[in-house]
């Protein structure tokens, strides 16, 4: 759990991450607080409108209807891919869920997908004040098309989240993850998403997919010396106590595995000196990308 991110905060992390941001009216201020607490923040939960429209389906998520006031989500992303920022703070979108999926997303800590939710809205644990919303312009029929600039938005802003909390992509759920009686989002599968989002985390928030390749070790740290490392520990690991040597004096040796043990203890330290080296180097090198 987080506390949330500052109207600020979420701009500037939507921005670096390339997330082409309308701001609506004041949406910094629009919110359901005195309705209830917003946050400790869990995770973030992706939903689709059923609507069609941009400009009728950001009106409508802003501010809400007469069973339902807004803001109903705090960001809407729209077939273009621009996400329209409607609300900050409490919004009507996550409603009841289950507390148990609340428990995984809060430690990460389920597989591919949360535990099937058994609450719905009406029955289960309040999610309003734990999760940022975002609403998907699609009618969700499971045939109305996800452009790609629109999926790439919804990964995107996912990622942003992410990396401002330091939470990887477990932390994102579909409504129908949440809430036994949702469907949303249909026509694509979160586990899908989320491997999306988890690629975006591997690399710099300004990294798009085809332009730049994955992050990598500098230069200076040839990977193929830590390749040849690992295979030789492999090859000790598989000849221990089978080995043979010849001493200075012609006669013939046979070491326990307790010699061997020690060489590679040897080796395995001189490996992990490096690995460190190579990820502070790495982080130096996203520390000049961000």
């Amino acid at each position: 759990m987080a506390t949330s991110l500052s109207a600020t905060a979420v701009l500037a992390a939507l921005r670096a991450e390339g997330v082409r941001v309308v701001e609506v009216g004041s949406w910094r201020t629009h919110n359901r607080n005195h309705k209830g607490a917003w946050g400790p923040v869990r995770g973030s939960i992706v939903h689709h409108t059923v609507t069609k429209g941009t400009a009728s389906t950001v009106a409508l998520c802003r501010d809400g209807h007469s069973a339902l006031p807004g803001p109903l989500c705090h960001g809407v992303i729209a077939k273009d891919g621009q996400v329209h920022m409607v609300g900050w703070g409490r919004a009507n979108h996550a409603g009841g869920g289950d507390g148990a999926v609340l428990a995984q997303v809060t430690a990460e800590s389920y597989a591919t997908r949360p535990s099937k939710p058994t609450r719905g809205n009406a029955t289960g644990v309040d999610g309003n004040h734990a999760f940022y919303g975002w609403e998907c312009e699609n009618l969700g029929d499971g045939k109305d098309p996800w452009p790609a600039a629109q999926y790439d938005a919804i990964v995107r802003t996912q990622a942003a989240l992410c990396r401002a909390h330091g939470w990887t992509a477990k932390s994102v759920i579909g409504h129908l993850e949440w809430s036994s009686d949702k469907v949303d989002p249909r026509g694509f599968a979160m586990p899908d998403l989320r491997a999306d989002v988890a690629e975006r985390l591997a690399h710099a928030a300004s990294w798009s997919p085809g332009t730049t390749a994955p992050t990598a070790p500098s230069k200076e740290t040839p990977v193929a010396d830590t390749d040849k490392q690992v295979a030789s520990l492999h090859t000790n690991l598989l000849t221990i106590g089978s080995l043979t040597e010849v001493d200075g004096k012609g006669n013939r040796v046979n070491h326990g595995a307790g010699y061997y043990l020690a060489h590679i203890e040897k080796d395995t330290t001189a490996l992990q000196l490096q690995l460190d080296r190579v990820e502070k180097k790495l982080d130096a090198l996203l520390s000049k990308e961000g």
